[in-house]
């Protein structure tokens, strides 16, 4: 095993903390990146000139932060996140002091359960099981499991906009098809995240492949696909609200970083498209999340309960069953067992042949030490 794993496939600190900085970044920085492309920098293509709308700032920071920490809970709760320390404790529940069955076996166990089948124990096995041999291969691993997760993302994007439409208006109360795409986004985040391990499992090695090969290539960071992406998705997104005639500014009254926003800068202005952000954030930012936590958890090393099976039986048999023997090595054993005894027998008879000689010439000796006149 290499020497960079330790304690039982744990990454090293520096690998561990390269991915804590790329979910911070992804939960903060890329959203505000995206909307700073999106509407900070005006093209002024009469006069040729470029303005910055300052305007838009604030919004800017505090949707971007809104957004981040929504995905981010979304990804933990769906995704089944529990480490060790919270199983241990029973769960969440116990953890936060809900409940006083802190350490109860029975809470233990059940969470253990949970956290074995949930999806992110299973991205965390996958990820354990695919940097075991070689940690330098942890990123790679995290960039293909990135481009798994594009198919999920642009799933995500259309399912609200299907719902919304696809549904007929007189099955629905009026101003309620916002509402029950949310309610279909919910249910497909549900499903992708519980089918995305099994697509994992099938294509990880091709992906992290792919994605060494085009890091060597193209020698582009880990933050420009998300961004490519999130620009993709911003354009086929309003291309098809545009074409669909939808109009999206009955849906301003739901954003919640505008609910905040009055609260903080009551003078702060919306762009009036900011819905479509909403919607590109929570398709391209929860799925991209929950494989950067997955990652870390599998590099941060496994718990004995949350290997898979097949993995403690074999574990199990290479440190307790010795080893079969050949029969080869049966027959040189038994030939030298068989060796063994007959020399045993022979220093055995020459050990009783000796013996009866000592104890003659002893009672030679003895008879030579006797007096003659004790007889007469």
């Amino acid at each position: 095993m290499s020497g960079v794993l330790t304690m039982e496939g744990r990454a090293s600190l520096s690998h561990r903390l390269g991915l804590g900085i790329i979910l911070l970044f992804q939960i903060t920085i890329i959203p505000i990146i995206g909307f700073s492309l999106t509407y900070l920098i005006k093209l002024d293509r009469e006069n040729f000139g470029i303005s910055i709308r300052a305007e838009l700032f604030q919004w800017i920071i505090i949707s971007g932060l809104t957004y981040g920490i929504i995905c981010l809970v979304l990804a933990l709760i769906i995704g089944g996140f529990r480490p060790s320390p919270v199983v241990e404790r029973g769960g969440w529940i116990p953890t936060l002091g809900l409940s006083k069955r802190r350490y109860d076996p029975e809470l233990i166990d059940r969470a253990k359960m949970a956290a074995y089948s949930s999806p992110y124990g299973k991205m965390s096995r996958l990820v354990s099981n695919q940097i075991k041999e070689d940690q330098s291969e942890l990123f790679a691993v995290h960039g293909g499991l990135q481009l798994l997760a594009v198919p999920s993302q642009v799933l995500l994007i259309s399912i609200p906009i299907l719902v919304m439409e696809g549904i007929p208006e007189d099955l629905i109360r009026k101003d309620s098809a916002f509402e029950l795409g949310m309610l279909g986004y919910i249910i497909a985040l549900w499903v992708s995240f519980r089918v995305q391990p099994i697509i994992s499992s099938q294509f990880i090695g091709f992906a992290a492949m792919f994605r060494k090969i085009l890091w060597r290539i193209t020698k582009i960071s880990w933050i420009l696909p998300v961004i490519i992406l999130w620009a993709c998705a911003r354009f086929i997104l309003r291309f098809s609200l545009d074409s669909l005639g939808i109009e999206i500014t009955q849906w301003h009254d739901v954003q919640l970083e505008g609910v905040i926003l009055n609260l903080v800068a009551p003078e702060a202005k919306i762009p009036e498209t900011a819905i479509i952000d909403f919607l590109v954030a929570i398709s391209v930012l929860p799925m991209a999340a929950f494989t950067t936590i997955s990652v870390l958890g599998g590099s941060n090393g496994l718990s004995p309960w949350m290997k898979s099976k097949e993995e403690n039986l074999e574990n199990l048999s290479q440190n307790k069953l010795p080893e079969p023997k050949s029969q080869e090595d049966e027959y040189t054993q038994n030939e030298s067992q068989v060796h063994n005894d007959e020399k045993n027998e022979f220093t055995s008879s020459e050990y009783h042949d000796d013996s009866d000689d000592d104890d003659d010439d002893d009672d030679e000796g003895r008879m030579i030490d006797i007096p003659f006149n004790l007889f007469g």
